[in-house]
């Protein structure tokens, strides 16, 4: 049994809100000691005065903490215990399992109350310590253990603490010896603190972020509060920095020095330590610093000196406010292009290694992403270095979420329970503490989706003793008591302009679209509100990547979600909505994201070309322009385009000698490149593109020619040949049974009118529902105003995914050289009498055309239908039918509601890479805007023309039925779809409905679409 101190002590105090931990150092900067000045300038961590503890550490898994041995003590012997890799998580290495709610406790709901089955890591292992620390301060350092840890050394108790994503640091230099000494450290999975991080995302325990040891002089800089102060004009600066210095010595001198950008020496100064006070004031003044923001993260570096070692802080000169109801750096308005993100890798959850967070940041910046909400707790703080080298503006939120406490009846929320301040003030503490000297960050958030109560308001006063330079933001504080923002989630863009009429403070969603699967949709239309608004200055999207875990199954491995550990409650792949796939792989949201973000926009109008800086600070001296003039889009002309040197947020016109011809359909494309590489990007980076439609129209690629047609009528069936073709109609079923061109059949399927897609994640809705919208809205509002039901429930219940074709009547006739067969009908579902009238004619030619014109009229019961899935036909075409060539929009999916990153040309695929491997199989891999599509062997094929777009894949009864991605079965025969509507991508799961204009309104709907058959030349 544990010993006393441990055994009672530790699960009083893993019970316990008030107690937030026992010996923990006080919160602070970076402060990591230097043996010199260059180390100290090159920042390497590994440093003379560091000890990393990452590595292999023997490890026991217990049931709970009152069933682990006393391996704390010395001679405790672990040979029969395995070994865990720190940063790691148990659950990721073999001992139980991880789970995945969204809002729900998976425990019962009793705060401060905890399981007794309450699984708990023991960790051991032994580290040197050299004989030149022997007079140095030693500390211990934990970046991150979830939830609770109690530390020893050398068999002594050294102390406990809370707060998972936060660091935990022990003085443990009286522990300590020359030479070989042992760590034990116990985790616990669940404590009080528990209860506040309840964010959305996987359950997962131990010690996942590094450990390290830090040896200090006798007298040191315990740490440093650095601040730049701008002048009116924004032009020169002071740099004041609040020192601690702590340890032994009563005096001293403290040396600094402001180091420029390529190393130069900017200013020194020295101060000496007052005798009875540990605060040095440092201050310089700086004539014209070169400004840190988003768009140019020049940093500068202050180094202090003192007893022989050298500490470094960044300093970025800038300046944050919210001024005449906007956000502002440096005086100017700011635009938010935000994310949010959490710490996760599809192997290490949320022990990420620095070269998987420098590729978060490359990839954001790639794709025009400036700013990051660290949703829901601060990140790993190598993160925030490289945010204030790449250049990003970081919205730090501390780790607190109480989501489930909406399922509370007994229990008063926690937020406003006077025995949970302690905990919700001293994480917000340990947050500001540890990031205020980086410039990237621009805004401090009291944490998410936890109610609003009495201990967010000590939370924010406390955060404005502590730094009074930077906003607030809570986004349930609708009223503005604490916050300086308004920051809703998921709004429709027409509540954003009445948020932005209410109120005169910055309109910045935490969170608008929702990027779960095949989506967002609508990303075009909320920018179209945040520019055309002042206020309105941009948002975050949830979320950057989807949380898949790697998990080994029969036959391969997969990504797996809520549910497929075992895990019971969990909320499904709602943990999957990420714009990166879990490989970090860019899903077609991302690229979206980054043509709608695109800060440099081209407009055309009148025959006349205008660029537009969307860049906040930034000229366009660093961009450069290119002009491609199309003919039915393939490229026939190119040239460079003379881009003015436009200052931010500045238009003009630029001259193109180029015009649209005869015959066919002129396109202009233009692009915007980087003029040169950075650290982000090379030279060749496009940062926008737009493509304009000149005139004319597109020539189809085949020929139809005028051929004799034959027609024989047998029992049931009208046969139909030409002089290279031959076709089967069906008259019972009405339908085209075989379709053959010079002896090859061209389908494995007849052509059918076809309204159904199989669901998106979009399409299916919120999956926890009413609870969600519970906690968002107002104890006075029935729940069910809220709450909507995804599309796809609507759909099934109309029964759209079940609908039966009869045929009423057959008729056949002869026009010209042509026959016409009209076949009338009711397309409706089981048990309902809703349904449709459908009248659809082929026309066939002797060249083996097939023009179809379909016309359908809904039938009563549909007055509560949005909109139907889509309106189009749906074929299969012949299995060595495997490439696709289209003029449209492209090359990656496209929606009616997200197409600004699909310029229209000319494009070729192969038919695998025409489908999207969502990690939860969906209707994927449209192309919208298309003028004809051609699908073939290589030699021969089918060409479609009159719809608006199609898609080529699965059919959708295979995408239902498959739960992840690797359980799709190979492709066999291409299933297309050709639609003359499709409704948009949206982003209902978790946020408003596809927006109306992007639906497909169920009234009646009249399209043709046109199927020839060709041989060579397209492909």
């Amino acid at each position: 049994m544990p010993s006393p101190t441990i055994g009672a002590g530790m699960l009083a105090d893993i019970t316990d809100p008030e107690t937030v931990g026992r010996n923990r150092l006080a919160a602070h900067s970076d402060v990591l000691p230097y043996a010199d000045r260059a180390s100290a300038l090159a920042g390497e961590r590994e440093t003379p005065f560091r000890r990393s503890l990452n590595g292999a550490w023997a490890f026991h898994y217990a049931e709970s903490p009152g069933a682990t041995p006393e391996f704390w003590e010395p001679d405790y012997e672990t040979a029969d215990w395995e070994t865990i890799d720190v940063p790691g998580h148990w659950q990721l290495q073999g001992h139980g399992a991880p789970q995945y709610t969204n809002v729900v406790y998976p425990f019962p709901l009793d705060p401060p109350e905890i399981p007794s089955e309450n699984p708990t890591g023991c960790y051991r292992r032994e580290f040197h310590v050299p004989e030149d620390w022997d007079d140095r301060r030693v500390v211990l350092r934990f970046e991150g253990a979830d939830s609770a840890l109690s530390v020893w050394i050398n068999g002594e108790e050294v102390g406990y603490s809370t707060g998972s994503r936060l660091p935990a640091e022990f003085d443990v230099s009286d522990h300590l010896e020359a030479g070989t000494n042992t760590v034990a450290v116990q985790v616990t999975q669940w404590s009080a603190g528990s209860y506040v991080e309840d964010q959305d995302m996987w359950w997962l325990s131990g010690l996942f972020r590094e450990v390290s040891l830090c040896a200090t002089p006798e007298t040191y800089v315990a740490d440093a509060d650095v601040r730049t102060e701008l002048d009116d004009d924004y032009g020169d600066a002071t740099l004041r920095a609040d020192v601690t210095v702590a340890g032994a010595a009563t005096d001293g001198t403290l040396d600094a020095e402001l180091v420029g950008p390529t190393g130069e020496t900017v200013e020194t100064f020295e101060a000496e330590i007052p005798e009875n006070e540990r605060t040095v004031e440092l201050e310089a003044h700086v004539e014209n610093p070169d400004m840190w923001t988003a768009e140019t993260p020049t940093l500068y570096t202050l180094l202090l000196t003192l007893e022989g070692t050298v500490v470094r802080q960044p300093v970025g000169f800038r300046e944050v406010e919210v001024r005449n109801g906007q956000l502002r750096v440096n005086g100017e308005a700011i635009t938010v292009r935000g994310v949010n993100r959490h710490d996760f890798h599809p192997d290490d959850g949320r022990a990420l290694t620095y070269e998987t967070m420098r590729r978060d940041v490359e990839l954001m910046k790639r794709h025009n992403v400036n700013a990051v909400r660290t949703a829901h707790y601060p990140n790993d703080p190598r993160f925030y270095e490289l945010c204030d080298e790449y250049g990003l503006y970081v919205m730090d939120e501390t780790d607190l979420e109480c989501h489930g406490m909406i399922h509370a009846e007994r229990v008063t929320h926690i937020s406003d329970d006077p025995r949970w301040e302690r905990t919700y003030v001293d994480r917000m503490e340990r947050t500001v503490e540890r990031d205020k000297n980086h410039p990237s960050v621009i805004c401090w958030s009291l944490g998410n989706e936890s109610d609003f109560g009495s201990n967010h308001r000590a939370m924010a006063e406390r955060v404005r003793e502590l730094d009074p330079t930077r906003p607030v933001h809570y986004e349930p504080d609708t009223d503005l008591e604490v916050s300086d923002l308004v920051g809703p989630m998921y709004p429709h863009p027409e509540e954003v302009r009445d948020l932005h009429a209410e109120h005169d403070a910055p309109v910045i969603p935490c969170e608008y679209a929702h990027a779960m699967g095949n989506g967002p949709g609508g990303l075009a239309d909320y920018w179209e509100t945040f520019d055309d608004l002042e206020r309105t200055q941009g948002g975050f999207v949830w979320e950057w990547i989807d949380h898949g875990l790697r998990q080994e199954v029969e036959g391969g491995e997969r990504f797996a979600y809520g549910g497929d550990f075992g895990d019971e409650p969990n909320d499904g792949n709602f943990v999957c909505d990420g714009l990166l796939f879990p490989d970090r792989t860019p899903s077609p949201g991302l690229k979206e994201l980054k043509a709608v973000l695109a800060p440099v926009r081209f407009a055309h109008a009148d025959g006349e070309l205008s660029v537009e800086n969307r860049y906040d600070f930034r000229s366009l001296d660093g961009v450069r322009a290119s002009w491609t003039l199309l003919y039915d889009g393939e490229a026939v002309e190119r040239g460079e385009l003379d881009l003015p040197a436009l200052d931010a947020g500045e238009r003009a016109s630029v001259d193109v000698p180029a015009e649209a011809g005869e015959g066919g359909e002129y396109t202009l494309r233009v692009e915007a490149s980087l003029a040169g590489g950075t650290r982000w990007a090379d030279d060749s980076h496009r940062i926008a593109a737009e493509t304009f439609v000149l005139g004319g129209e597109a020539v189809l690629p085949v020929a139809s020619p005028e051929e004799p047609l034959d027609v024989a009528e047998t029992d049931g069936e009208l046969r139909l040949s030409g002089p290279e073709f031959d076709a089967v109609f069906d008259t019972e079923r009405g339908a085209l049974a075989s379709y053959t061109y010079r002896g090859a059949e061209l389908l494995s399927a007849a052509p059918e009118l076809d309204l159904w897609r199989a669901p998106t994640d979009n399409d299916r809705g919120l999956p926890v529902g009413r609870t969600f919208l519970r906690s968002h809205a107002e104890s006075t509002v029935d729940i069910d105003d809220f709450w909507q039901v995804g599309f796809a429930e609507l759909w099934r219940e109309h029964g759209l995914d079940d609908l039966r074709f009869r045929v009423d009547s057959v008729e056949h006739e002869r026009d010209g050289g042509d026959v016409l067969i009209t076949v009338t009908g009711r397309l409706a579902p089981p048990i309902f009498d809703h349904g449709f009238g459908v009248e659809t004619t082929y026309r066939i030619a002797g060249s083996g055309r097939v023009d179809i014109r379909t016309r359908l009229d809904p039938e009563g019961g549909f007055d509560d239908l949005p909109t139907l899935p889509r309106v189009g036909l749906t074929l299969g075409l012949a299995p060595d039918f495997d490439s696709v060539t289209w003029y449209g929009r492209g090359p990656g999916e496209n929606y009616a509601d997200s197409h600004q990153s699909a310029p229209v040309g000319r494009y070729r695929a192969d038919a695998a890479d025409l489908h999207t491997p969502y990690v939860r199989p969906q209707a994927n891999g449209y192309r919208g805007g298309v003028r004809w599509a051609a699908f073939g062997d290589g030699e021969r094929g089918l060409l479609a023309t009159g719809m608006d777009g199609f898609a080529a894949g699965r059919d959708s009864e295979t995408l239902e039925s498959a739960a992840h991605e690797p359980e799709i079965p190979s492709l066999d025969a291409l299933t297309v779809s050709l639609d003359a509507a499709h409704c948009g991508a949206g982003t209902g799961s978790c946020g408003p409905w596809t927006f109306e204009e992007y639906q497909v309104p169920v009234e009646e709907h009249a399209f043709d679409v046109s199927l020839i058959p060709f041989e060579g030349g397209v492909f």
